[in-house]
């Protein structure tokens, strides 16, 4: 009775830990981006550019790091809520960057799509997505 007692209390307390903070690596294939104009009105997505890049969440140290070849690295400020429906599930991450801009990395799941996964990178004035490799 004991040992199911101890077990019982490892795994209420220790594991949801465990399981909040794990490392996420996911690999990109290409990156299209966006600005507002001078009207502020978002342009037209540019073209998918081949980028292959390595984008690691760390939910451990609160991080993201985008390995491009300028590296970013985003303090992991808010966790949002899942948001699921039935063409897609979206992970919000609120976040600052390390020249202390906010922004808002989304991780979306596209259902309808064969469960394609998008990355993206919304600042106020700029918004960057990458494909992700599934």
């Amino acid at each position: 009775m004991k040992k199911l007692l101890c077990f019982l209390f490892v795994s209420i307390f220790f594991v949801p830990n465990v399981i909040s903070a794990q490392t996420i690596k996911i690999k990109t294939t290409s990156v299209s981006f966006t600005e507002k104009n001078a009207k502020g009105l978002w342009n037209a997505w540019s073209d998918f550019k081949p980028a292959e890049i390595l984008i690691t969440i760390d939910a451990q140290k609160d991080r993201i790091i985008v390995n491009s070849p300028e590296i970013q690295v985003f303090s992991i400020k808010e966790y949002g809520d899942k948001i699921e429906n039935e063409t897609e599930k979206i992970v919000p991450f609120t976040c600052v960057d390390a020249n202390g801009s906010k922004c808002i990395i989304l991780v979306i799941t596209k259902k309808t799509e064969n469960n394609r996964m998008q990355f993206y990178i919304n600042y106020s004035e700029v918004k960057f997505v990458y494909n992700v490799f599934n």
